[in-house]
């Protein structure tokens, strides 16, 4: 199968005599696209000092093109030992380096690798020692990581584990037994969005409130369980906690967001790889940028919930009390939730001359100033939240090809040069964002976004993720 057998047994040859505890076998790598392949991997370790010396576990697969692609490098932890996200590593145990970033044969070698390798790690160490306690929560998802770097396909390790969901097609994990967790499951029942609903209780102790309440009244199709498996092969899962520790700043206070999330985030990505995330935590464009950094979904599959419920009533007051419903079509809120929010429009009609074409805007203008100012009197309770996300995964699970105005990776629109989210209208499928919505150029605007996603990116660079 290799196009270049003898060059990569030369190569494989070189790394067994450099570090001879490795050990070279061929098994079937699964890729993202869900097509797999046959490839060699080798597993062993390598040395780290780090204060001590520690040896760091690693699995390389080896593509068939090899030497002329860079192999496909994981961390392959024990059941004792968590992963350290960071610059080169991501939840999964995924390696990312500049090394194979710019490989180019000859110049890269396996060899020249595993060195960048140990020299990324000491550092940054990527794995930690967990305590026993730690230990027996993460078990199951370390273990799924170690049977991912030995080759293991998803699809074979559900047949060993029997399927508990086998037959359910729309299943929703909301998690967080909060007031708008509840809300959420509440109206993601009444609007029959899904054949399942699995509501995570994170919270310490026995069912209270209303968790106690939809188990007393047996809420058809909803499921309650403190266990992250639970979760398993949910095609959107909603994010709804917010930690409510004694934090002192706004910055103390997403920062044990933030905490929350490293402990939740890498477990659900597990356990529903395909999944939506849908992101309704505090705040909510920091807490998206951190959900994507922490799955390692693909952006078009992480979103916040944004300034949905915001677009909707506005365009809901255009219509119906300012009776302009021509506008209403093509009007959105954008950018961040809260006070921050811009109204802007998706289209404008080619108008004769200049001076009929100003009217026109000041009269649009002066319209959605006055909704504005209608909107600025409606709060964003858990139930009006919760609806919103029952709207939004509704779209996406009956690929329904609607447009919202969701929070999305906004790099690259409005000459934004960083990695932020602000809420921008996309049109939402199964695979999540399908396409977002081209705005109509006003300077004012992009200026008011520029402005939100350079106070979120810097934010987002005091936070520890």
């Amino acid at each position: 199968q290799y196009k270049f057998r003898d060059l990569t047994i030369e190569e494989l040859k070189s790394v067994s005599k450099t570090y001879p505890n490795f050990t070279f076998s061929m098994n079937t790598y699964t890729f993202k696209d869900g097509s797999q392949k046959d490839l060699l991997n080798f597993s062993g370790t390598v040395p780290v000092k780090y204060g001590n010396s520690y040896n760091i576990p690693i699995c390389l697969w080896i593509l068939d093109s090899h030497p002329f692609a860079p192999p496909i490098c994981f961390l392959k932890p024990t059941a004792n030992m968590g992963i350290a996200v960071g610059k080169h590593v991501d939840a999964r145990g995924r390696i990312y380096l500049p090394y194979l970033q710019n490989w180019s044969h000859p110049k890269s070698t396996l060899i020249g690798l595993i060195k960048e390798m140990i020299a990324k790690f000491e550092e940054e160490l990527p794995l930690y020692s967990l305590s026993s306690s730690d230990a027996a929560r993460q078990s199951e998802l370390l273990s799924y990581i170690a049977k991912i770097t030995e080759g293991e396909t998803d699809m074979k390790s559900r047949s060993k584990t029997g399927g508990r969901n086998e037959g359910c097609s729309n299943k929703i994990t909301v998690v967080g037994a909060g007031d708008l967790g509840i809300a959420c499951v509440l109206a993601v029942a009444a609007k029959d969005v899904a054949d399942k609903v699995v509501l995570l209780d994170l919270s310490e102790g026995a069912a209270k409130g209303g968790t106690m309440d939809l188990e007393i009244f047996a809420v058809p199709n909803v499921e309650i369980s403190k266990d992250f498996s639970a979760s398993a092969d949910s095609k959107v899962v909603v994010l709804t906690v917010n930690s409510l520790g004694n934090a002192q700043t706004y910055l103390d206070v997403i920062q044990s967001n933030v905490d929350l999330f490293r402990g939740i985030i890498p477990a659900v990505s597990h356990y529903s790889q395909n999944a939506v995330l849908l992101v309704a935590s505090h705040p909510v464009e920091v807490m998206t940028f951190v959900s994507w950094k922490l799955s390692s979904f693909p952006k078009s599959r992480v979103i916040g919930v944004g300034a949905n419920l915001d677009s909707e009533r506005f365009q809901y007051i255009l219509t119906n009390l300012l009776k302009a419903e021509v506008l209403a079509k093509d009007a959105w809120i954008i950018g961040e939730r809260g006070e921050d929010k811009v109204p802007s429009w998706t289209s404008c009609k080619v108008v004769a001359n200049q001076t009929e074409a100003m009217a026109a805007h000041n009269s649009r203008e002066q319209v959605a100033n006055r909704a504005m100012e209608v909107l600025k009197g409606k709060g964003q309770r858990s139930w009006s939240v919760g609806l919103s996300i029952a709207d939004l995964a509704d779209s996406i699970l009956k690929d329904k090809r609607k447009v919202h105005s969701v929070s999305t990776l906004a790099k690259g629109c409005c000459n934004i040069n960083s990695e932020v989210f602000l809420s921008l209208p996309c049109i939402l499928g199964t695979s999540g964002v399908i396409e977002m919505v081209r705005l109509e150029e006003d300077p004012l605007v992009q200026e008011k976004l520029q402005s939100s996603a350079g106070s979120i990116h810097d934010l987002q660079q005091q936070l520890k993720l």
